[in-house]
Parts: C-alpha cells; sequence; structure tokens
C-alpha cells in the first residue's frame, strides 16, 4: 500500500525536503520508483525528482540497481535508511574534523561538494592565510562570514544541489594551483578509482584533481567499495581516504596496496584546541 506522502496530490509546490522524505517513503512501501509518476503527484519536472534522487543516492540513503524487463521505465532502489542512516550525520561529522587537520598546512584548497564535503569546511580552522576554492554555494556560505578567502568557480547552478558547472566553473578552476583538493565522492573503489553521480559535477572535479597533487577524499563507509556511473579519476590519484570504521576492510586493504593512505575516523578530538570550530562542534551536536 502507498504511503500519504506518495498519494498527496501536487496543490501546493513542495519543497526539497519534503519531495526527497516522499522517494524514501515509497521506496521502503514499494522498492520502486516511477519518476513520472511521483513528479505529477509532486507537482514538479521529473529533472527535479531525478536531482533528488542523485542527492539521496550520494547522501547514502539509496543504492541504485538496475535490471528487470521494465528497467527502462522503473528506477528500483535497495534503501539502506535504517541504523546505517541514521548513524550518517554523527560519522560524517567526525570525518569532517579528523580531515580539516589535514590541511593545518595548506594555503590554497579547493573543496568539493556533498554533506561530507560541508561538514569538513565546517570544521576547518580560522586562518587568515587559507584561500577555499570551491563549487558548492552552501560551502560558500559557510565559510563567507569567517576569516577566510573564498572563492566561488561561478558557472550555472544545478538546483537542489546548488552545485556550479559547466565551461565557466571549469574555467575558473584552470586559473588556481592547490596545495590539496579535498573531495566527496558518490563511490571510491580500488577497481574504478573515484566515481560521480553526473557527468556534469564529474568535470568540475576532474579539472581541480588536474590543478593538484595532493588529493583528500573524504567518505563514510557506505562509499568504499561502490562504483557509480561516472568516473572521475583513478584511486591512484588519492593520497590519503578518510572515512569511519564501517568501511569494507578488504576494500581498504586495495586501496592501500595502490599506494592510498587510509585514516578512519574514529574519535571527535580535533587535533588542536580552536574556539571557533569547537564552538561550531558544540552547535552541531
Amino acid at each position: 500500500m502507498r504511503s500519504s506522502a506518495s498519494r498527496r496530490s501536487a496543490s501546493r509546490p513542495v519543497g526539497a525536503a519534503e519531495r526527497r522524505h516522499a522517494i524514501l517513503a515509497r521506496v521502503a512501501d514499494e522498492q520502486t520508483i516511477h519518476v513520472g509518476e511521483l513528479a505529477r503527484q509532486l507537482g514538479c519536472s521529473e529533472m527535479t525528482i531525478r536531482r533528488d534522487i542523485r542527492r539521496l543516492e550520494r547522501d547514502g540513503f539509496l543504492r541504485q540497481t538496475y535490471g528487470g524487463a521494465t528497467a527502462h521505465v522503473t528506477r528500483s532502489f535497495d534503501i539502506s535508511f535504517n541504523a546505517r542512516a541514521l548513524l550518517a550525520a554523527r560519522e560524517k561529522r567526525l570525518i569532517g574534523m579528523r580531515s580539516a587537520a589535514l590541511v593545518e598546512d595548506a594555503r590554497v584548497v579547493f573543496v568539493g561538494i556533498g554533506s561530507t564535503a560541508e561538514q569538513f569546511a565546517q570544521y576547518l580552522p580560522a586562518r587568515r592565510d587559507l584561500m577555499i576554492v570551491t563549487a558548492s554555494l552552501p560551502i560558500a556560505s559557510l565559510l563567507g562570514t569567517r576569516p577566510v578567502r573564498v572563492v566561488t568557480v561561478g558557472g550555472s547552478v544545478l538546483r537542489d544541489e546548488l552545485t556550479c558547472v559547466g565551461p565557466i566553473a571549469t574555467a575558473t578552476l584552470s586559473q588556481y594551483r592547490f596545495d590539496a583538493a579535498v573531495i566527496g565522492a558518490a563511490g571510491i573503489s580500488a577497481r574504478w578509482g573515484i566515481t560521480e553521480l553526473t557527468e556534469e559535477e564529474a568535470a568540475v572535479q576532474r579539472v581541480a584533481l588536474d590543478r593538484t597533487d595532493r588529493v583528500i577524499v573524504i567518505a563514510d563507509g557506505s562509499k568504499v567499495g561502490v562504483a557509480t556511473p561516472i568516473v572521475v579519476a583513478p584511486a591512484s590519484r588519492v593520497a590519503t581516504l578518510v572515512t569511519d570504521p564501517s568501511a569494507s576492510a578488504a576494500e581498504l586493504a586495495q586501496l592501500r596496496d595502490l599506494g592510498v593512505e587510509v585514516v578512519t575516523a574514529t574519535r571527535a578530538t580535533p587535533a588542536r584546541p580552536d574556539p571557533v570550530r569547537d564552538s561550531l562542534a558544540v552547535a552541531g551536536a
């Protein structure tokens, strides 16, 4: 039986959070998503629903699968919105705190997109000699009121994700050299390397990685061993992977064999005291 959220008629505009809740409710009830039907019920375009699905998949709430005679009409997902999902916010905070300590010697840093990257930005120490370049408008907004120089790459903005993409974004990135690039990933595996969900976002990530020698991937355990459709870079380009204890030990061993340093975030204690970071940690707890 369908949930009340999935049966709702689109009598008023539905916000992003409500749409994504409706998508999760539909998957929990039926294990499938009919993009066109859901778009009609929620009063939005099919492209908006697809963007919501990509964001939910990026954040670990859904895992996309293919197969079956109706695969071209219906996309089926295995839902992982359970205890693992409830822990994800805490794990991402730990990853954010641990990875922020890895760039204390950097002056120019590219910061990628996604909820884990936003946690990294939240726990960055306030430094006037630090420049952050990002394609994420939420991250730019978060850091814009702090004593850090922030550069957004401009270009076309993907609705809901609020990510800058396109030729203007990549041209802006090509003007910089980064001490480090800190990026999230929809998937990271020894075989396929860093993978993303859309070519637009992957193109921006590729240019940023070409402008640095030090690539730090921050990804919770649900992303490790996963390969999504668009390849960004091979695993050998990754200097450090910061993840949590739920990551596959076998996959981490393969990544180490390729020269990737693996850091497991298990403690919420910053490397050294910082009043701004500590106050943010309390507020985000």
